[in-house]
């Protein structure tokens, strides 16, 4: 924290030395106005500095005294609760009193200046104790205060960054419905006799109706996960022609276990889009789903260019950094990248 001295604000400090420089001023009036009051040389070690001096150095010891266990009481101990933050008093009143009382008259003193005597004292004691009192219960005030103003900081925060996550959610949810909804109007404005065209806007507005689900559900069927992939890399064949063939294999009593949506499909795509692509020759996706123990296992392979350097993968696309992020953070699961065989790249993951 910048500003600081023990832990501490240098504007509280300034603030608590303000509060110190009145209360001395306070009681060198007081002392003042009542230095006829004093006739007892028991009382009192008369000095014609007494007035003046003595009170500033015992009102500057009550300060550092302050800091001093502000610093244990609010800062080295902040951590533990507020019953045995109290109990720490009772050390710190002892230890303020004695600073500021004992310590005191031996630099008075060691100084030749003046100071209490006999029954006067008390006054060095109640003074210090009632100050010490009234100054610590201000500051458990005003720590209170800034816990509860941080506290309310924090929801506001926290209530922005959910309706700004809202915000966003309906936003993810409007524009794929936008688009499922144009692609269906452009399809009913194709002519009849291109068919083949007519089936590839369909398949593209199924793409964006399964995507527009994705935004409102947390699970689907492995099913539906499977169709949209199969939908996507369909519109791609249509790119590749016969560069790109595909393989699934996934039994059919595993279709219906829930898994994550569009959990599929952003490692297909990197597979196409990085693997097969930059070949001319294509390649082949295979797509693999088993059980192990209780889980899902699955495997995306491709026979493209492969990768070099897998440590730094996630770094370079969105599809598989977010796809890693949604398995650690539901599943405690996380993608394994490894060399296919001839060529290419293998993925595998559990769920």
């Amino acid at each position: 924290m910048k500003h600081t001295f023990l832990r501490i604000r240098i504007s509280e400090i300034g603030a608590l030395l303000g509060t110190y420089l009145v209360l001395s001023l306070i009681y060198h009036i007081t002392l003042y106005i009542n230095r006829t009051g004093y006739n007892n040389p028991d009382d009192i070690l008369l000095h014609p500095t007494f007035w003046f001096d003595d009170a500033g150095l015992q009102y500057s010891l009550m300060f550092i005294g302050t800091i001093v266990v502000w610093f244990f009481v609010f800062r080295v101990f902040q951590s533990w609760v507020f019953w045995k933050r109290l109990l720490l008093h009772f050390i710190g009143l002892p230890f303020f009193i004695l600073f500021s009382w004992q310590l005191y008259y031996l630099v008075c003193e060691a100084l030749g200046m003046g100071h209490l005597r006999g029954s006067g004292q008390v006054w060095d004691i109640y003074i210090p104790t009632l100050i010490y009192l009234v100054q610590f219960g201000l500051i458990h005030a005003y720590e209170y205060y800034i816990i509860n103003q941080r506290k309310l900081q924090y929801e506001i925060e926290l209530k922005n960054t959910a309706l700004k996550s809202e915000l966003s959610a309906i936003k993810a949810q409007l524009n794929p419905h936008f688009l499922y909804n144009v692609f269906n109007t452009i399809n009913a404005s194709v002519p009849k006799e291109m068919e083949e065209t007519r089936e590839m806007i369909a398949e593209l507005s199924d793409l964006f109706r399964y995507q527009l689900k994705a935004s409102r559900e947390d699970l689907v069927t492995l099913k539906e996960e499977l169709e949209f992939v199969q939908k996507y890399l369909k519109l791609e064949q249509k790119r590749f022609e016969d560069r790109l063939q595909i393989e699934i294999d996934i039994p059919d009593k595993l279709l219906n276990r829930k898994i994550p949506p569009m959990i599929l499909q952003p490692l297909v795509e990197n597979a196409v889009k990085h693997g097969i692509s930059p070949l001319v020759k294509g390649g082949k996706i295979d797509i693999n789903v088993a059980e192990k123990d209780h889980k899902l296992v699955f495997e995306i392979c491709d026979t493209g260019v492969g990768v070099a350097d897998k440590n730094t993968v996630f770094n370079k696309g969105v599809g598989l950094s977010n796809t890693q992020k949604r398995l650690q953070k539901m599943y405690h699961s996380s993608l394994k990248l490894s060399d296919n065989v001839p060529s290419g790249l293998r993925i595998q993951f559990e769920l």
